[in-house]
């Protein structure tokens, strides 16, 4: 009787929450004036993947080839930021009212699979033989983390390939979605290792959202992944701190440290290279000065490389083995890291970096050294947006 008031008290939390959201989101929709600039579109549209981002055409040049009624260069900044923001207004009041409806049904779903689990998955009458019962209860345990962990990563999956497909408004409204239900999922989950999952998966949706909208700002390719990826170790922090990691799970490890250093510049090459001919990337830095490749290794080895590591590897597949299994984290980490490059719109590059982060997993597993993975992610991007592109682009048969 406790429990099933408990339980109706969280419903009752949720559904006020929710529906202060929608209110919320309805009054602001109200405020907003009417108005659309072509330019959020065109300049998500140019961007390649969560870690890479195409200079082939300037923020700028995109602008132009679709803004036709609206001075954009006229407006002030925050007038600019308002242009942008009726994007959201549809799609943030849909998200709520997906929100609404399906929340409380995955709640009474949950509960009523927990009330009737050794009724559904084994009919069959069973002897009572000590353990028996531990083993049924654990592997229903285990199949409903498959469940709960399988219903985000389709809404992420699902995201990313209609940015594959160039609906990206669309794709945004599903990742905020995914977003606000994640934040909201510690209401109606209380198996705290499907929470911690949630928590993991989070930083997906915050990092194609803050790689989307600073091409609006910010022109400059290289440094936009400073704005990004600062932006990013802030949650990724917090979660690390919140899920108390320790050292070793994270791959903070200085074990064999010369020998990785080592091995991480031939495999990146390799990597690189491979990666280089499936999407032929233009340059980042404008030769290869000492200063610019520096500029370009720092930024992708301690901002682009270090994050997405931790992220995928050091936070989300260690999560992933530990309440699951150790090839389904591989498995699913991996597809998820080749679908965050869906942006470059080529079926080649998904199943090249989802090749990449199986790889890249793999050895995190072997060798648990984020060092070693870190500095591999990072050359690869040096020699993908530097070295290639400057030694490469003017070969023929390249």
């Amino acid at each position: 009787m406790q429990k099933s008031t408990n339980s109706h008290k969280r419903r009752n939390k949720l559904n006020f929450l929710i529906f202060a959201s929608f209110l919320v989101l309805i009054l602001l929709a109200s405020f907003l004036e009417t108005g659309y600039c072509g330019g959020f579109e065109s300049s998500t549209q140019e961007t390649g993947s969560d870690t890479e981002q195409m200079p082939s055409r300037t923020f700028e040049e995109a602008r132009d080839s679709r803004v036709t009624s609206t001075s954009y260069e006229n407006l002030s900044l925050f007038n600019k930021i308002r242009l942008y923001l009726d994007v959201y207004k549809v799609g943030g009041i849909v998200t709520a009212l997906v929100i609404l409806f399906i929340y409380p049904r995955v709640t009474w779903r949950e509960s009523n699979l927990t009330k009737n689990s050794l009724k559904t998955l084994y009919p069959f009458k069973t002897r009572k033989v000590a353990g028996t019962e531990g083993t049924i209860q654990e592997n229903f345990e285990l199949r409903k983390r498959r469940f709960l962990t399988a219903i985000p990563i389709l809404c992420i999956a699902l995201a990313e390939m209609l940015i594959f497909l160039g609906a990206i408004k669309i794709a945004i409204f599903i990742h905020i979605g995914s977003l606000i239900a994640l934040s909201l999922s510690n209401i109606y989950i209380h198996n705290p290792e499907t929470q911690k999952i949630y928590q993991a998966l989070m930083l997906l949706p915050i990092l194609r959202l803050i790689n989307l909208s600073m091409p609006v700002f910010f022109e400059t390719t290289l440094y936009i992944f400073i704005f990004i990826y600062g932006s990013l170790a802030i949650p990724v922090a917090v979660i690390i701190l919140h899920q108390r990691h320790s050292l070793e799970q994270i791959g903070i490890s200085m074990k064999n440290i010369g020998a990785y250093m080592v091995l991480s510049i031939p495999l990146s090459f390799i990597l690189g290279f491979g990666e280089y001919l499936t999407i032929r990337s233009e340059y980042l830095i404008p030769d290869l000065g000492f200063e610019n490749l520096l500029k370009l290794t720092v930024i992708m080895v301690f901002f682009v490389g270090l994050i997405e590591e931790l992220i995928f590897r050091s936070i989300l597949q260690t999560r992933l083995a530990k309440a699951l299994s150790i090839s389904e984290s591989l498995i699913i980490t991996s597809i998820l890291f080749g679908l965050m490059h869906s942006g470059y719109g080529t079926t080649y590059e998904i199943l090249y970096t989802t090749f990449v982060g199986f790889l890249m997993g793999l050895l995190f597993y072997k060798t648990k050294s984020l060092p070693f993975i870190a500095v591999l992610h990072g050359f690869i991007n040096v020699f993908l947006f530097g070295i290639f592109p400057h030694y490469l682009s003017g070969w023929t048969g390249f």
